[in-house]
This record gives C-alpha cells, structure tokens and sequence, in this order.
C-alpha cells in the first residue's frame, strides 16, 4: 500500500466526522441554543474561511510529520524498530487527539477570539459557543474519528508485529471492552441528555419573558427542537455502537474464523492481533496456544520417524507404563546373511542407501500384520507383535509377516538383479513369550524396549537359520499359538544358548 491511497483511507475517516461535527454544530445552535449563535456577517465568514483553512493546514502537517515513519514501510526488528512499533499502536489515539485539539481550537476561535475581535465578547455567549462547538460536536466527532481510524487502521497494524507482542508495546493508552461500553453509554446517553437540559432551561426562560402567545410558540418550538434532537442523538447513537461493534466484534470473526483453520489441522494458521485490550491479549495468547500445538505435531510426526507411530501416540498419551509391564507377544528377529563382506566390497553411500531400501520394504509387511519395528541394530530388525498395544492372534501375525518379508525380498533382489546388483539374503527368528515391555534408559533418555528371555531365544533362533539351512525359523511356542494352516515343516529338536532343555523348532515352507 503506498503512502498516497493510506492518507486516502484517512481522508475517507476524517471528512465524515468532519462533517459530522459541522451538522451537529448546526443543529445545536439552530434548534437547542440559537441565541448562542449568530448570523455570521462577511468579516467573520472571511474569518471562518482563514481560520478553518490555518487549522486543516497546522493539523495535516503535524499528522503527516508525526506518522511518517508509518509510511516507511516495516520497522525492523529489535530497539531499532520500537518506536515505530509505539506509534503504530498510537496511531488511532494521536488521529482522535489531533482532531479533539481541532474542535477545541475551533470553540476558542469562533466562541471567544472572535467576539474579542469584533468587540461583543460576553462571558456568558462565549461559554454556551464554545460548549456547543468543542464539548457536543467535539466529542461527538472525536469518538467518531477514534473508532472509524482505529477500524481502518487495524488492517495495516499487524504488518508491524509479525511475531506478537502488540499488547507488551509500553506508553500506549488501553481501551478495553469494558472502557468501550462506557465510553458510548456517556456520549449517547450523559451527553444528549445534557443538551436536553440547556434547551429546556433557555427555553423555559424565553416563555417566562414572552407573552401568552410567544410563550405558546416557544413551546411548539421546543417541540421541533426535542423532534431533532432525538433524530441527531439517535443517528449518532448508531453511528458509534456500529464503530464500537465492530471494534469488539471483527476481531472475534477473525479469531473464530482462524480457530475453524486449526480445527482443519492447520497449525500455521494465526490471528492478527489489531488491539491491545482483552481481545487483543486473548488473541496473541491463541496465537502461541497453535504455535504450541504447531511444534507439538511436529516433533510428534518427527517423534514418529524414530520410534514408530504406535509407541509414540502410547507415549504421548502416557499408556506405556515409565517401569514395564509383563506382557505374552511374540518377537521377530531378522538379519542379512553376509552382511560384513558386502559392507566391504560396497561403497558406504549405496550400502546406506540399499540398508534404508530393504528396511522400507520389511518395515512394510511387517506393519501389514500388526507388528512393530521396535529398533534397528545394524542391519538386524527387531520387531514385536502385541505390544505395546494388544493384539489377539500376535502369534499367526508374525509367521504370516515373515512370510510377506519372504515375498518382498524376492521381489526387491529381483529389481536389483536387473540392475547387475548382487541380492541380499536374511534370516528370520520367531518366538513367542512373556517379556517385560516399557520404557527403559537412562533419567534423560528413554527408549521402548522388551527385556526378557524370549527376546533372548527370539535372537538365537535367527541366529540358527544358517546352521539349519532355514530362512524362517518358528518356536515351537509360537506354532502352538497359531490357529491358521500355515506350511510349517518340524524341524529336529535345537540346543540354544543359556538353555538347557532343547528347543522346539518349525521351518516355515
């Protein structure tokens, strides 16, 4: 927006109010306090006209001296930029005291200097003039310029607090909603009821000094007088509850309107803060409430990446008992056959790149049935099936996930076969038992992890794939457990490490 349109968007505030205080000024002294004024002669008409062209004139300079660091654009940041920040916030109030210093100057001018110069000053006349210029036009057209700025100016006013803080800017009066209220009910209420009380006190005093049939008339002119008054104190009436409503009101909309973007999921969303009251405070206070939720859903979707989404959301929503818990779940192991000569004979960028590759590709089945990759350890997978949420059937869920592994292997060695790339083999081991799952680590680190001896015997049966010439091995407590009919071939009896009882094993077909 360039500086010409914004003193257009002033000028489009000012005339109106302007223009408001001259009618109201007419109206006072036509109808409510006539022999106040008088019927100006050419001397005072060319008075008018000099005096009101030096007022514009003194008040367009010092508006446009004191706003011009406005117009230059965004202050930047820091103590650099805070005084403009300062009078952005004043804006509203420096506009409303400028014309406010206006009227006032015009009750002096044309209620006192003006008799003074023409010589019939009289005490008296010159407080009623100047009462019915600065107090009833005055205020009338001050509020009016106050709140129709304020509304104008709101549109600009975030431009200069990017981040917040618009209600922490120091040295700049508040006008609460509460202030608000108070503020019109004494100029639609106190104010026209004043006016009421000096028409009827002058007119009282002209019908006590007229005659029977002046004093009838006077009557029925105080009756047109009364008429006009309640239309200028209604019109007026409006005219500042409508500024005022808005003043509460669109902040609200926009607000409300900002909080329908978050309930989509758009924690990017803000609301700009155009006061410094309680909605304003309520506002920013909003703001930092969504950029809270914001950085909370980011570092839940990065939580996420590194633990896996279910024992994230069972962190965060605090079920993962902090000391463990005992839990029957059946545990996979999976390895890549020869992964140390292939290390070596490979480059480190395609091993990391081929690693992060095969781990989508089991990471996938496995998720398909249930499971859960609870970590990473070099090129071996651990995974768990019922836990940390329960799971029936975790047992048959594991088997038929080794068998989808099984199937995506092949298929993935078989695109890298067609790129002249060598294929990776790995060895799976299954068992199903009681383990301790939780959150176990140190006091400022915690990880998920399953402790217990089937997550031993888990290891050890991928371990024995190669021994016994099996890419799946099966426990023999994990076939009992399985309902389905799934090609699981007995295999001899195994002795396993930290056992002393042999071991019941199954090939999976």
């Amino acid at each position: 927006m360039d500086p010409g349109s914004r003193r257009f968007n002033m000028l489009r505030v000012s005339l109106p109010a302007t223009l408001l205080g001259a009618l109201v000024t007419f109206g006072y002294f036509r109808f409510v306090d006539p022999a106040a004024g008088r019927r100006p002669g050419p001397g005072e008409l060319l008075y008018f006209v000099v005096c009101f062209g030096a007022l514009v004139f003194v008040g367009f300079r010092l508006g446009t001296r004191w706003s011009r660091p406005l117009m230059a654009g965004t202050p930047p940041p820091g103590p650099a930029g805070d005084e403009v920040r300062r009078r952005a916030v004043q804006f509203p109030w420096f506009i409303a005291a400028l014309h406010l210093a206006g009227w006032t100057l015009a009750g002096l001018i044309w209620g006192v200097l003006w008799p003074v110069i023409a010589g019939v000053f009289e005490p008296a006349q010159a407080v009623r003039a100047f009462f019915g210029i600065s107090v009833i036009a005055g205020f009338a057209a001050t509020a009016f310029i106050f709140f129709a700025t304020e509304r104008q100016w709101r549109r600009r006013l975030p431009e200069f607090f990017p981040e917040g803080g618009l209600t922490r800017v120091g040295s700049v009066p508040r006008l609460g909603v509460r202030m608000r209220l108070v503020v019109i009910f004494l100029l639609i209420g106190v104010v026209p009821v004043s006016v009421l009380g000096v028409l009827a006190r002058n007119r009282a005093r002209e019908a006590l000094a007229a005659t029977p049939e002046g004093a009838e008339a006077i009557v029925a002119n105080m009756l047109v007088s009364v008429v006009f008054l309640a239309v200028a104190a209604i019109g007026v009436a409006v005219a500042l509850a409508l500024s005022v409503s808005r003043s509460v009101a669109e902040p609200l909309a926009q607000l409300e309107a900002v909080m329908v973007e978050v309930e989509r999921g758009r924690f990017d969303a803000r609301a700009p803060v155009v006061s410094n009251d309680e909605i304003g405070r309520l506002t920013e206070g909003f703001n930092r409430m969504v950029r809270g939720l914001g950085e909370r859903e980011f570092l839940r979707e990065t939580f996420g990446k590194y633990v896996s989404q279910e024992i994230r959301d069972e962190i965060l929503a605090g079920r993962i008992a902090l000391q463990g818990e005992p839990r029957e779940v059946t545990i996979l192991f999976a390895d890549i056959r020869d992964f140390t000569p292939w290390v070596e004979a490979s480059d480190p960028r395609e091993v990391v790149r081929d690693l992060n590759a095969y781990f989508t590709e089991m990471e996938t089945a496995i998720r398909a049935h249930g499971g859960l990759v609870v970590q990473y350890i070099g090129d071996e997978i651990e995974a768990v099936f019922g836990a940390p949420v329960a799971r029936p059937g975790h047992a048959e869920h594991a088997v038929r996930a080794a068998l989808e592994m099984r199937t995506r292997l092949a298929a993935w060695n078989a695109t890298r076969a067609g790129a002249g790339r060598s294929p990776l083999r790995n060895g799976i081991g299954i068992h199903t038992g009681m383990v301790l799952a939780g959150n176990i680590g140190s006091a400022d680190r915690l990880s998920y992890a399953l402790v217990g001896d089937s997550v031993n015997l888990a290891s050890r049966l991928q371990g024995l794939t190669k021994e016994l010439r099996a890419d799946v091995l099966v426990s023999g407590t994990t076939r009992a457990r399985i309902d389905g009919d799934l090609p699981l071939r007995p295999l001899p009896a195994v002795r396993v490490k930290g056992r002393t009882a042999e071991v019941e094993v199954y090939a999976l077909g």
